[in-house]
């Protein structure tokens, strides 16, 4: 993974210097900027999946939060496998 570096590029350097550019962002996160304003982050397939997998798990959580709040009845977690046929 990363260390909490960034780097920052211009569209035209990264039209120029793409391979580098790829090959940079293997190690930090490339921001490329036109006019001093972010266009794009370019980053590694692997911090890609793991800001995916994170942004997953924030979700879930926040839909486990909402669901707790809700009024009802709670099912039991065993009572909840036996009903999905997980046991």
């Amino acid at each position: 993974m990363y260390a909490l570096g960034m780097s920052n590029v211009g569209v035209a350097e990264a039209r120029k210097n793409l391979a580098s550019v790829i090959e940079r962002a293997q190690r930090e996160p490339v921001v490329i900027a036109r006019r001093g304003r972010a266009q794009a982050v370019v980053v590694s397939p692997e911090h890609f999946d793991a800001m995916r997998e994170a942004l997953e798990e924030i979700e879930d959580a926040r839909a486990f939060d909402e669901a707790m709040e809700e009024e009802g009845e709670n099912l039991p977690w065993e009572q909840a496998k036996v009903d999905l046929g997980w046991e």
